[in-house]
């Protein structure tokens, strides 16, 4: 599945890897997303949104922005590419869910609780920035200058 090393020798030395085949893609992508997906409408079963702030997709969000922004630190992940398909653009964007914390803050505005929107909307931003901040934060300069080098922001 996918191809685990880069063909040019020179690409292989800084340790890129080549894309995974489209098919291959399609089905780490697929798959993850099934996996992602179930995985936020379980926790929106377990803990449905009431009335008030929407904490479920808050958490949902924040913490999949955090485990998004881990990925590239995992080495298997970064040379892998099938994995960091299923993982990245499968399981966690299936997990997270923009459209729905779109979709609460509108039904926040139109029930009149308009302050819990501007936090809601607001505090998911700003949180899932702050979780990215930390979990780059974790991390020593030598291994975000290791990223670097291997092309593993991209």
């Amino acid at each position: 599945m996918g191809r685990p090393a880069a063909a040019d020798p020179a690409e292989a030395s800084r340790g890129l890897v080549t894309p995974p085949h489209v098919r291959v893609a399609l089905l780490a992508a697929s798959a993850g997303g099934v996996v992602g997906a179930l995985a936020r409408w379980g926790l929106g079963e377990r803990f449905p949104v009431g009335d008030g702030f929407p904490a479920t997709v808050f958490w949902i969000n924040v913490t999949g922005s955090a485990l998004l922004a881990a990925l590239p630190a995992i080495a298997v992940v970064r040379r892998t590419p099938w994995l960091a398909v299923f993982l990245g653009t499968g399981v966690l964007g299936g997990f997270t869910t923009m459209s729905a914390a779109s979709e609460q803050t509108v039904v926040l505005l139109d029930h009149d609780h308009t302050g819990t929107a501007l936090v809601y909307a607001g505090g998911t931003l700003l949180a899932a920035l702050a979780a990215v901040w930390l979990v780059d934060r974790w991390s020593t300069p030598a291994d975000r200058a290791l990223l670097e080098l291997e092309e593993a922001d991209e």
